[in-house]
């Protein structure tokens, strides 16, 4: 069977529903694919910045669609001297700061997204199994039989795109011809009945022995925490290791402080690749846009990427509903500029302070200055949080009015 369409999203995480819902909204028909059925767990933090949750208002999402949905509003840094900062983010007006299961998040998204009216197609029928880009469309076979046309694809489909593979996209530089396991590496489990301290606040400790990675504590509802640590690939550490890692990492005094007596392991611990490399992937191939992770936009420092998603997914959207109908290389072009503008000086920024934090005397360094007065505070609390872009005092043209004082996200009731 082959149906027809004006865009085909492939991914329902919040790259590809962003996509979907933006160009729903501006009037275009749109299936959107994705092999796994929903609601499906993704290894994630779990931690919302500032920037993904003013990119969620905007799509008019409502947090009282996520059970798990935690609003913070303090959060702690430890760097490698065991020196441990408040950093405390605005009271308002808006939510600076939040945290919520991805299993949950990513559903009620999708869900929001086929209330809007885009076809939704979840589970294993589902899958791409072959893509060709032409001149005027891109064919998509998945692997129930069917066929879609469509005049373009936005392909939100993971680090590893299968979208990306079919075409021939394939990376630039250091990447082409290698397997490419991204920057980072994370490790996470779900922990419960934490202590008050993990219950309420969000922690991030600098370790010495594998820095510039950390190990974080993010506060769920009910009293249970998202508890993990990130590796930088190439450190000290393999990724082969953090399996035999995890229960000591655990079982260190001051993260066993936070996480409190009670605390026990919920489910089992899971690993997965970060990818933050801006640039290394081609963003277009033809009328194919790549968002989210198949475009490698999580951040260097940091390893958050939901901000990145909601956006890139949102961006490239735009400019297919703007551009995309009337000057078919337009739309592209318009993509790629965009994410340029807003993402490649802040992932230089973010590597270069993560190289810097990847030596003891950096990461002591940075934190303390970060801690050095409340004014440090409340603003590395804010630039951290992603309340405003990276690099954005090094880019003029990014500057506006209120750029470093601007509110939270406000949600729809």
């Amino acid at each position: 069977m082959t149906e027809s369409v004006d865009v085909v999203v492939v991914g329902g995480g919040p790259a590809g529903s962003a996509a979907a819902l933006t160009l729903a909204r501006a009037g275009r028909s749109v299936v959107l694919v994705d092999k796994a059925g929903f609601p499906r767990d993704k290894c994630c933090g779990d931690g919302l910045t500032t920037w993904a949750l003013r990119e969620l208002a905007d799509l008019g999402f409502s947090p009282a669609a996520v059970p798990s949905w935690t609003e913070v509003g303090r959060a702690f840094v430890g760097s490698p001297s065991r020196r441990l900062i408040e950093l405390p983010l605005p009271s308002g007006p808006g939510a600076f700061a939040a945290v919520a299961r991805r299993v949950e998040l990513d559903a009620a998204l999708l869900a929001l997204a086929g209330s809007a009216g885009v076809d939704v197609r979840a589970g294993a029928g589902s899958a791409v199994q072959r893509a060709a880009a032409h001149d005027d469309r891109v064919v998509l076979g998945l692997a129930d039989g069917t066929e879609l046309r469509a005049a373009w694809v936005v392909a939100a489909d993971g680090m590893w795109s299968p979208v990306r593979k079919l075409v021939g996209a394939l990376p630039t530089g250091a990447h082409r011809g290698e397997p490419y396991l991204g920057e980072w590496h994370a490790f996470r489990q779900y922990v419960r009945n934490v202590g008050p301290a993990a219950a309420s606040d969000l922690y991030a400790w600098f370790e010495p022995d594998f820095l510039p990675g950390y190990a974080w504590s993010f506060p769920l509802a009910d009293g249970t925490a998202n508890v993990g640590f990130g590796i930088l690939r190439g450190g000290r550490w393999p990724t082969a290791a953090m399996k035999a890692l995890w229960p000591e990492i655990l079982a260190r005094p001051h993260i066993r402080a936070v996480l409190g007596p009670d605390a026990e392991p919920e489910g089992p611990h899971k690993a997965w690749p970060i990818p933050a490399a801006v640039g290394s992937h081609p963003l277009t191939h033809g009328r194919v846009l790549f968002a989210g992770d198949a475009a490698a936009v999580a951040d260097a420092l940091t390893g958050e990427g939901i901000g990145q998603a909601l956006a890139t997914g949102r961006w490239a959207a735009e400019a297919i509903a703007a551009h995309g109908f009337h000057d078919h290389p337009h739309a592209g072009e318009v993509y790629e500029a965009t994410v340029r503008h807003h993402l490649v000086a802040d992932h230089g920024m973010a590597s270069t302070l993560a190289r810097a934090m990847s030596h003891r005397k950096g990461a002591r360094s940075a934190i303390w200055l970060a801690g050095l007065s409340p004014w440090t505070r409340r603003n590395f609390a804010r630039w951290l949080f992603e309340d405003y872009p990276r690099a954005l005092v090094l880019t003029p043209s990014r500057w506006h009015r209120g750029m470093f004082t601007g509110p939270g996200a406000t949600f729809p009731d």
